[in-house]
Formats: structure tokens, sequence, C-alpha cells
């Protein structure tokens, strides 16, 4: 009984209800998208730096991962030197470089990634296969929109380019085997990826056993901190960044955003909260006369209330479980729009879904609405009956 009087009081009013159902809805789409950007950004960065599972990234001291030109030389001896630590299980060395592919009218220009093929940890195979051969190369779609290459095509390419005599160095023939998904570089940036060895001797003297990064992948349970201080002790050249100091510096960064998502979060849910609130009150207000007959006839005060929240409880489920799906959509449509983003990785997401971050969210909204009808309740049930009766009477 109770229940049909809840349903029907809110039927009674079918646009007003609908309006405040739309409302939740909008609310709890912004509180879902307001968490899963506050942990969203976070667990996509540290998802990317742990690809392949490396621990540690090693740089040319006083840099970051190839926002120089910095290079570090011998290597071969860096990479062995490394691998002789019995905490290191895998070693895998990067050298940034650029790549210069000539077409019919025109040059392409883009970003080259010397690889150890059988170790890296800087892209996913999405189509094709991975190189097994020092003349086969992995590229972006980006690379493939630009050049007009389709898998399996063998191409020049060339390392260098002097744009006023028209003259390429460093020139080779490769074959494009696959494309991947590169982790650390912005979207819309050109990407290509050779054995190692292939792009040194491709660059001549200048990289010649060189180096820019080199991944270190650890053993389980070992103090990664340790061996980066004792990885720059043997080697002044270097820097050791590991995967927690990163997550740590990317905090401070993004403490921004988690404060702005927290204030939005606290805005939708208050405004989810109003918005019950505001229209199971109006509906008490309408329905004090028949709260009152009520009463007089011996319905107890609780069932009045429960009658109430119910109504609360019914308005905020309704509108949350369509916020959720609103919220997803939202969140995929914004994702898509923030990750054009110059400069940032492609790999980049700004929003994480969690099931626990949308259980939570629809446990605060849920929560909002039962307390919702908590006022109107008492008010339905604390005023006089013999005077709300003669003045519905009068009125």
């Amino acid at each position: 009984m109770i229940a049909r009087l809840a349903l029907a009081s809110l039927t009674r009013r079918r646009g007003r209800t609908a309006l405040t159902i739309a409302g939740v809805a909008v609310a709890t789409a912004m509180l879902l998208d307001m968490v899963m950007l506050g942990s969203g950004m976070r667990e996509s960065f540290r998802g990317f730096i742990e690809q392949q599972g490396f621990q540690l990234r090693l740089t040319p001291r006083g840099t970051m991962p190839f926002d120089s030109e910095a290079t570090v030389g011998g290597a071969q001896a860096l990479v062995a030197r490394i691998a002789e630590d019995p905490e290191v299980v895998a070693v895998a060395p990067v050298l940034g470089a650029k790549l210069f592919t000539p077409r019919a009218d025109s040059v392409v220009p883009a970003f080259l990634l010397g690889i150890d093929p059988a170790v890296q940890g800087d892209y996913v195979l999405a189509e094709g296969r991975d190189i097994a051969a020092p003349d086969e190369m992995v590229v972006n779609g980006a690379w493939l929109e630009a050049t007009g290459v389709r898998l399996g095509d063998t191409i020049r390419v060339a390392s260098g380019y002097d744009a006023q005599l028209r003259r390429f160095s460093g020139e080779g023939s490769v074959r494009v085997v696959g494309r991947g998904r590169f982790m650390m570089l912005a979207g819309g940036e050109k990407v290509a990826a050779l054995p190692i060895a292939t792009v040194q001797g491709m660059g001549g003297e200048d990289l010649r056993d060189r180096l820019s990064v080199v991944l270190v992948a650890t053993r389980a349970g070992a103090d990664v901190e340790t061996v980066g201080r004792r990885i720059e002790a043997s080697d002044a050249r270097v820097s050791a960044l590991s995967t927690e100091a990163a997550l740590r510096f990317v905090d401070e960064r993004l403490s921004y955003f988690r404060q702005l998502a927290f204030i939005l979060a606290s805005v939708s849910l208050i405004t989810g909260f109003l918005l019950v609130t505001t229209l199971v009150t109006v509906s008490v207000n309408e329905r004090i006369g028949e709260i009152a007959v009520m009463r007089a006839i011996g319905v107890a005060r609780e069932r009045i209330v429960v009658q109430v929240m119910l109504e609360g409880l019914v308005l905020s489920v309704i509108g949350a479980v369509l916020g959720l799906g609103l919220g997803i959509v939202t969140a995929k449509w914004l994702n898509e729009i923030l990750s054009a983003f110059p400069g940032l990785p492609a790999a980049f997401d700004f929003f994480l879904f969690e099931p626990s971050a949308a259980v939570r969210s629809l446990g605060l909204i849920i929560s909002c609405g039962i307390g919702a009808g908590l006022w109107p309740a008492w008010r339905a049930t604390t005023l006089s009956i013999a005077q709300t009766l003669r003045e519905e009477a009068v009125a």
C-alpha cells in the first residue's frame, strides 16, 4: 500500500517528476565523471609507465625522456653493466632520432625510436607483426596516414635531410611490418621504430653506440630506489627515475585536477539532493490535507514517513541508473576531446571507469535521495491534525 501511494504521488505530476529525474540523472553523470577524472589520469599514467613491467628509466643526467636530443655514449658497455646487477632482470635500450620518408612530391618527417625488439616497452602491437629483422619497421597510424604506405611495403628512409640541398643522409631500405600504439609519445605525432643497431648505423658517427633512454625491469620484491641509486653511482652520466617517483611527481602536478573534481562532484551531489528535496516537499505540501486525513483515521506516523522517503528513493534510483549510462557516454566523449590536446601521450586517458567508482556514485545519490525525504516527512507528521483539516476545509 505504501509503495502504491508513493508511486501514485509521483505519477500525479508526471512532467514535474520527469524533470526531477532528468536533473538527478545529470547530477549523477557529472558526479561519476568527476570521480572517474579524479583517479583516471593517475591510473592511466601508471598503466603506460608500467607497460611491459619496467620499473626504472635511465636518462642523460638532468633530462627527462626525449625532452632533448641528449644521448649517452658507450651504450653497449652501459647496458651490459646494468644487466650485471643481481636485482635487474631486463634492460631495454632506446635511441631517439629523426626519420625522413621521401614521397613523390614531399618529405614526411617523423620521430624514430631505436629499440631492442626482444625487450621493448615503447609500443603495443595493434596490427601486423613485430620486428624480426634489422630492416623491419613498426610505425603508428599517423605515419601510415601521412605517407600512404601500407603494411608489407618496402620503402627508402633516411635519418638526415638537408632541405636546401634536398640531400638525404643515412639512407636505407626498410619493410613496414606492423602498426603499433606508442605509449609515451604525443597523440598525432608520426612515429616509427627500428632495431637500435639499425638506427645507430643510419646515424653514422653521431649516433654510433649511443642511446637516449634505458628501461630497466627489476625482480619482484627488489628495492627499486636502491637499484636506481646504485646505477647512478656506477655511472654519473645518467639519472634514474623510478615508477613511484614518477607517480609522486605526477600526483603533485595533478592535485589541481583532483581538487577541481572534488568540488564539482560535491556541487553535483548537492544539486541532486536539492532537486529531490524540492520535489518531495512540493508534493507533500500539495497533499497536506490528505496526510492529515490519513493520520486522523489512524495511519501511523512511521508509515507516512516511509511513504514520503520512498518517493525520494524512487526518484534517486531511477535518476541514478539513467545518470550512470549518461556519465559513461559523456566521459567517452570528453576523453576524445581532451586526448587531442597537443603534447599528451597517445595512450593517455583522462577518464577511467571503475566499477567501485560507479557503485560509490550510485550509493551517494541514492543516500541523498533517502535523506531528501527527511524534512518533508518530518513536517508532514508534526503538523496539528485538527488545525490542518480546518485550514484545508476553509481553503
